[in-house]
């Protein structure tokens, strides 16, 4: 059966003029020390223009810009000679020449992910307004989270609103809590669990602050007169490092969706949050939690981590812990299955792998749940977002890398009640580039980090070869009868027996026949 797939005619591409201001730092110590010395050494009748002059001509693109000065000021104060009394408008200056605005998106605006927005007060039957989810990549190739909102209208038609004209980061929270039962659990599993770890947490209550752990962590360094030992320096600086990457962020209410940036901020981060993959999580109770795992890169190391909402105002960062906890593109369901957190994982660059754990910060185990077959995904397979709950079973969108390393979006399903059985799968792609999308940042690449189902309409937010983002709709029951009839029941054909026997080193009838983990990946290989 034929797949109807209309791509529609909205595309979101990268505005350079969305700049955020950001901190700039021109050197080391003793340079900003002379820098700020020479904004000292001003007369004060030069201080009030030259400060007029940058309001001017910034405040238009900034909001409340002189209390960006003033903090910006702040952060640098220690710089200036202690004793000297300086003006408030010579404050606001010197903290301007230490900011310089950062075009978030002067290079793309892609890789998209979709959910429904947690409010859906005055929207008419039949639609449903979203939240739209942003890969911004600017200058020196970091990325950040950016968003939109919309509407699905009940004639399908999707509309995204403009972006208002500010870009603002949220206030970090500055003295988060942290459950000690949890904490140190984190630090087992990174192996900071010696006699240092062990007596900087034990003074701490069930429930503790950062400033709590900053005094415990000081009260250790200095208990023995001739200082630490190399070992326990390491390892107050892994337990730092572990409290700092667990963190919340505070945006206010009055501040628009799309004005609200999350910008790398911790170390694990600094080069880039990336492909971020947003799930609305059902809790057992009926509530719903925003849930998003994301790809941290520190410039060499990608690492995943999850980030938690109910509102889109206030956000915790975590840090995912265990050995299935590596590599991109994990992908959580969106409610618990037998009880326990499922997740959608990369353990190898090749194949989609299935993971369950009691605990959603905690992932140690996993199994091997799709391989490439088709031509199309010879080289990897991955999920393409969180699995979509429907009456036939988990909807899973897949990106498959083939000839010259063409991405192209493909689809499978899973069994409700047991996602570990592949119970369906597209042999030909869902969506692959067209001729109007090919050219971009990085040419030939389709690719989306999560859909949503409407009314029974698949719509797919995707990435245009690493530059913009486009839609496409779907019928989902054109997607389960293609699967139907083309990927479940239909036998393998001799190419694919070829691929299969390769990947599990036995003969396509004794896998099947054979009641082994092998035969079991086979056949969901084939299915």
């Amino acid at each position: 059966m034929s797949i109807n797939v209309k791509r529609t005619s909205t595309i979101l591409k990268p505005d350079p003029s969305r700049v955020l201001l950001r901190p700039f730092s021109p050197g080391s110590p003793a340079r900003v020390a002379a820098i700020i010395a020479r904004i000292v050494s001003l007369p004060e009748y030069r201080v009030g223009p030259l400060l007029d002059e940058v309001s001017s001509e910034f405040s238009g693109r900034h909001q409340t810009i002189h209390d960006l000065f003033r903090q910006r000021f702040e952060q640098v104060r220690g710089f200036t000679l202690k004793e000297e009394e300086l003006s408030e408008q010579r404050q606001l200056l010197i903290g301007s020449y230490f900011l310089a605005e950062y075009s978030l998106e002067s290079a793309a605006l892609f890789n998209p992910s979709i959910v429904p927005h947690p409010d859906q007060t005055d929207v008419p039957d039949g639609a449903l307004r979203f939240i739209l989810s942003l890969r911004a990549t600017g200058e020196g190739h970091i990325s950040s989270l950016t968003f939109r909102t919309g509407i699905i209208h009940p004639d399908q038609r999707i509309e995204v609103l403009a972006p208002a004209g500010f870009l603002i980061e949220p206030r970090q929270i500055p003295n988060p809590q942290f459950d000690k039962p949890l904490f140190e659990r984190k630090l087992f599993e990174l192996g900071l669990n010696g006699d240092f770890p062990h007596r900087v947490m034990e003074g701490l209550p069930d429930s503790f602050a950062l400033e709590e752990l900053r005094a415990s962590l000081r009260a250790e360094q200095f208990r023995l007169p001739d200082g630490m030992t190399q070992e326990d320096q390491n390892a107050a600086q892994g337990i730092w490092m572990l409290a700092r990457s667990n963190y919340e962020v505070q945006f206010q209410p009055e501040q628009e969706l799309s004005e609200r940036i999350l910008f790398p901020s911790t170390p694990s981060q600094r080069n880039g949050i990336e492909d971020a993959r947003f799930a609305c999580f059902r809790n057992d109770d009926g509530t719903h939690v925003y849930y998003a795992t994301f790809s941290a890169y520190d410039g060499t190391i990608v690492m995943p981590e999850l980030l938690e909402t109910t509102d889109f105002l206030r956000f915790r960062f975590l840090t995912l812990n265990g050995p299935a906890a590596k590599n991109k593109g994990m992908a959580i369901f969106p409610r618990k299955i037998g009880g326990l957190y499922a997740m959608l994982s990369r353990q190898d660059n090749d194949s989609i792998y299935l993971m369950f754990s009691d605990n959603v910060h905690f992932w140690n185990e996993h199994k091997l749940l799709l391989k490439p077959v088709f031509p199309w995904e010879l080289i990897q397979i991955g999920n393409c977002g969180s699995p979509i709950e429907t009456d036939a079973g988990w909807l899973v969108l897949t990106h498959g890398v083939g000839p010259m390393r063409k991405y192209s979006i493909g689809a499978f399903l899973l069994d409700r009640d047991n996602p570990s059985k592949v119970i369906g799968r597209l042999r030909e792609p869902l969506l692959k580039p067209n001729q109007n999308e090919r050219e971009g940042y990085v040419p030939n690449v389709v690719y989306t980090c999560g859909a949503l189902l409407h009314n029974g309409e698949l719509i797919i937010p995707y990435g245009l070869a690493d530059y913009a983002t486009g839609f496409a709709t779907v019928p989902l029951a054109q997607v389960l009868a293609a699967m139907d009839s083309e990927g479940s029941r239909t036998g393998p054909n001799q190419a694919q027996r070829e691929l299969a026997e390769a990947q599990s080193g036995m003969k396509y009838e004794e896998a099947l026949t054979r009641p082994s983990p092998a035969g079991e990946e086979l056949e969901g290989a084939l299915t």
